[in-house]
């Protein structure tokens, strides 16, 4: 999936919310005709009309969108890279039935995605929460996974594609308005924190020696990436070159707990 196409769904999207929201107003224009007869109720249609209007304004801004960024991209490079080979990604959530937060390379194509991970004959029946990390290079097998555990305290643990366990991040209340979030290893050693601001999107995982390593923001993205990422605040996931890939499979972790868990 291209940037580009992500736009087009996105506006389908809309416009199936546009055309759902008719359904009741052809109910209750149907209902009082044949029914109660009366004008008073006809108000009732007026919140539904308003709805898929706005909706639909959303759908033709989208689909503009997605034509100019489709024009932008035929002047772009393809290339082919993994998913932890590139310094910075750009991410989206897509809220469906089945939501998925999608990394895109800064050249507009697809890098990978999370989702929710199903398993296979009885592994469907588990009522564990996990995520599977999937590199667009790799489209049918999972490089890494997350397993959520609930409770006081939340804990993801953090996978590899050969299921080895490679640490955790975990989430705990400090007072209700701040809570504690640190990464662990595999011996559940601490290795660093996540700190992040409460009014905007701007997470950064710290290390123990105080240096950042990785960092989830909205607002900052070069102007040289607008032709095909037209919005400004479109997070942006940088993490440090020099870490392995299981070290960055490992910090991705706090993105299951901004965008699965807490948001």
């Amino acid at each position: 999936m291209k940037i580009n196409e992500y736009y087009r769904d996105t506006a389908h999207l809309n416009l199936n919310g546009s055309i759902a929201s008719l359904l009741p107003v052809i109910i209750i224009i149907a209902g009082n005709l044949t029914i109660f007869k009366t004008k008073e109720i006809m108000l009732l249609t007026i919140p539904f009309l308003i709805y898929s209007l706005v909706s639909f304004q959303f759908y033709l801004f989208r689909r503009r969108q997605s034509i100019s960024i489709d024009r932008q991209l035929k002047k772009s490079e393809a290339g082919r890279r993994s998913l932890f080979e590139s310094r910075h990604l750009l991410v989206f959530f897509l809220n469906t039935k089945s939501s998925r937060l999608l990394f895109y390379f800064p050249n507009g194509h697809l890098a990978g995605m999370i989702k929710r991970y199903r398993g296979s004959g009885t592994k469907k029946l588990s009522f564990s929460k996990i995520y599977a990390l999937y590199s667009m290079e790799n489209q049918n097998q999972a490089i890494g996974y997350y397993k959520v555990n609930g409770g006081k305290t939340i804990k993801i643990e953090v996978f590899n594609h050969r299921r080895q366990y490679l640490g955790s991040f975990e989430r705990s209340k400090k007072d209700w308005r701040t809570s504690k979030k640190e990464l662990l290893d595999s011996k559940g050693k601490f290795i660093g924190a996540v700190e992040g601001a409460v009014a905007f999107m701007d997470e950064q995982f710290i290390n123990h020696d105080h240096f950042q390593e990785a960092r989830l923001r909205r607002g900052w993205m070069p102007l040289e990436w607008r032709p095909l990422f037209p919005e400004p605040n479109t997070p942006v996931l940088s993490i440090r070159e020099s870490l392995s890939e299981q070290e960055k499979l490992l910090r991705m972790s706090f993105l299951i707990n901004e965008y699965f868990i807490e948001r």
